[in-house]
């Protein structure tokens, strides 16, 4: 739906991560945009913001920030630099719902933010997501969009006599089930990020020794953020040790997992985008992440479990 309310073209461009998934990308593809990756910061795993400004060209629309596991990108530096160029911020807030940045929510930082209720998101609905708009210039044409292209909405507020088709549109909205599965968990999204901080914060203290001894690399969180703890990863030292660690953490039944390979090396990412500059970290880190399990309601046992099996793993490969 951004996409389309920015009337992507082809040819136009899109500056965006390349660590990310391929949904942030697809949706100004499918329009005929070019997304142009740029590497990531090495703390935070988001857009690096020095980096952007570089890549903005005549043809640049739109300024994609994705915030990588809940924390939000620097956005006062991306806002900032999106203004004097004259394009448009929108967030990829998939996993961001409930964090903030420097006191603001995560969403309401750009022009437009998408987020997403997947199964594998803290505050899920199964499928599905939501376009955050945050300037009534859109407000009107997301509706149409929104209602199979119709003006449905201005007929139900009494505008029109009759709706018709009136514009580009699809199926958007979610079903009755699915919005009240989604519902009840917005009710209490508070307190379902409460849990899951607090499961983030025994993950964090249980491997502050493992980093201590250069085993691994915790997750780095700026002071000005406070994430929604929507997962957590450690930093291992190359792909060949974090594939060992996944397959012994498999065998001690333990569901360890990659992230995202580089959209700018993937099969489509060649055919349909371009990267912009040298993408060293992007390529670094992404061979070197390793999420470990987190779940709503996760049992302090569990978690306390999983330290102590990476530990005696990655403790076995320095002894070996």
């Amino acid at each position: 739906m951004a996409a389309l309310l920015l009337e992507i073209e082809p040819g136009d461009e899109v500056i965006m991560p390349s660590f990310t998934f391929a949904s942030t990308a697809n949706a100004f593809v499918l329009r005929g945009g070019v997304p142009v990756f740029v590497d990531i910061r090495p703390d935070t795993l988001n857009i690096d913001e020095m980096k952007i400004e570089n890549a903005i060209t005549s043809r640049t629309k739109a300024i994609v920030a994705v915030h990588y596991a809940g924390v939000p990108c620097e956005m006062d530096s991306i806002v900032e630099i999106a203004e004097r160029h004259r394009v448009v911020v929108i967030e990829d807030a998939a996993q961001a719902l409930m964090s903030t940045y420097r006191g603001r929510p995560a969403g309401a930082l750009g022009e437009m933010a998408a987020v997403s209720f997947h199964e594998t998101k803290n505050v899920t609905s199964g499928e599905g997501g939501a376009l955050l708009l945050n300037g009534s210039a859109w407000i009107e044409r997301a509706l149409v969009l929104r209602d199979k292209g119709t003006n449905r909405s201005r007929f139900f507020r009494g505008l029109v006599d009759k709706y018709s088709w009136v514009d580009l549109g699809s199926s958007y909205g979610l079903s009755e089930l699915n919005a009240a599965f989604l519902f009840a968990q917005l009710e209490h999204a508070s307190e379902l990020t409460a849990d899951r901080l607090r499961t983030w914060e025994l993950y964090h203290e249980g491997l502050e020794g493992l980093e201590e001894r250069g085993l691994l690399r915790r997750p780095e969180i700026p002071v000005e953020i406070q994430h929604n703890a929507h997962l957590y990863y450690v930093l291992l030292e190359s792909l060949d040790d974090r594939t060992t660690v996944i397959e012994e953490l498999s065998r001690r039944d333990i569901h360890a997992v990659f992230h995202y390979v580089p959209l700018h090396s993937s099969g489509a990412g060649r055919k349909f985008g371009r990267p912009d500059g040298d993408l060293r970290h992007t390529e670094a880190l992404s061979d070197k992440a390793l999420r470990l399990p987190l779940w709503n309601h996760m049992p302090e046992s569990d978690a306390v479990r999983v330290v102590e099996e990476l530990a005696a793993v990655l403790t076995s490969r320095v002894a070996a």
